[in-house]
């Protein structure tokens, strides 16, 4: 395997793209795996006998949630993402962030456009998500459509600038699918916890993409060590709450593993029994799925 500097020297400014006209960059890093153990084992002081190799212990740190010695790593990107994206993406504020400014420069030429088979449709049961994707005949129209005012909005933009408007002005009406580039910084504990986040199913689908990019083609790589074990303690691990693991001991204890829907929902905390609608038993069920223990709903 290349060293980590060689490595770093191979990614740093590799553009890995993502959605239509987007990406992710590598600018640099600092720190890889070893970095972390040595600042963790500063609190033994200086001679003191090594006790778990290298792995053991940054897979211990990650799984009892020791935050500064991930701290002392930090990771600069610069990445390319639709300006809808980017509210979200700018949500996550442990970073130190420099976005390209449209007052200084002319807007960048490039808006996302959905494909045909790309418009998904409101999920009934979550406010902010999506489920399923409309017809692809529609979704045509659709993206006809998009494209057009794509073209007019960048056209007005174009006219404006070149009529002489000042830019902070003019840039007004470009839509949010228009492409930004910034520069984002921040350690490697405040981007696992981005990571977490953006990585999980219930992430938007675009944003989701940027998370992989970043995750698989740039974190991997640089900390092999920490990624396996982020993966195994936080990306497909499981979080049971105080109510799940009551609900499992009702499950045991009525020997009904595996357990039917009727099963379950007998042995639901007592607060979601008269709701028609709770998420939070919403996600026990899935949990339970996901372990086998109850079964699906044919």
């Amino acid at each position: 395997m290349p060293s980590n500097l060689a490595l770093l020297e191979q990614l740093r400014w590799k553009k890995f793209p993502v959605l239509d006209d987007g990406f992710v960059c590598l600018v640099d890093a600092m720190g890889d795996d070893e970095a972390i153990v040595q600042a963790a084992r500063v609190s033994y002081g200086e001679g003191t006998r090594r006790v778990s190799d290298d792995r053991t212990l940054i897979r211990y740190l990650l799984r009892h949630q020791h935050t500064t010695p991930f701290e002392m790593v930090e990771v600069k990107l610069l990445v390319r993402v639709p300006m809808d994206c980017w509210r979200q993406w700018i949500r996550h504020r442990m970073a130190s962030t420099n976005e390209y400014s449209t007052r200084y420069s002319v807007a960048i030429d490039a808006a996302q456009t959905t494909p045909p088979d790309g418009w998904r449709l409101q999920a009934a049961g979550n406010r902010q998500g999506s489920e399923g994707v409309l017809d692809e005949q529609l979704g045509a129209d659709l993206t006809a459509e998009e494209v057009e005012f794509q073209k007019q909005s960048r056209a007005m933009y174009q006219r404006r600038l070149a009529l002489g408007v000042a830019r902070e002005q003019a840039r007004k009406d470009l839509p949010l699918s228009t492409y930004t580039e910034a520069y984002w910084k921040i350690d490697l504990h405040n981007l696992l916890h981005f990571l977490a986040l953006r990585m999980d199913v219930h992430a938007q689908q675009e944003i989701r993409q940027y998370a992989q990019a970043i995750g698989q083609k740039i974190v991997q790589p640089l900390f092999p060590t920490v990624w396996e074990a982020f993966v195994d303690y936080r990306l497909d691990a499981m979080h049971l709450t105080r109510l799940d693991r009551e609900v499992i001991a009702r499950l045991v204890q009525s020997n009904s593993i595996p357990a039917t829907e009727d099963a379950f929902l007998a042995a639901q905390d007592p607060s979601w029994a008269s709701l028609t609608r709770c998420r939070e038993r919403d996600e026990c069920r899935a949990k339970l799925v996901q372990l086998g223990i109850l079964q699906t709903q044919v």
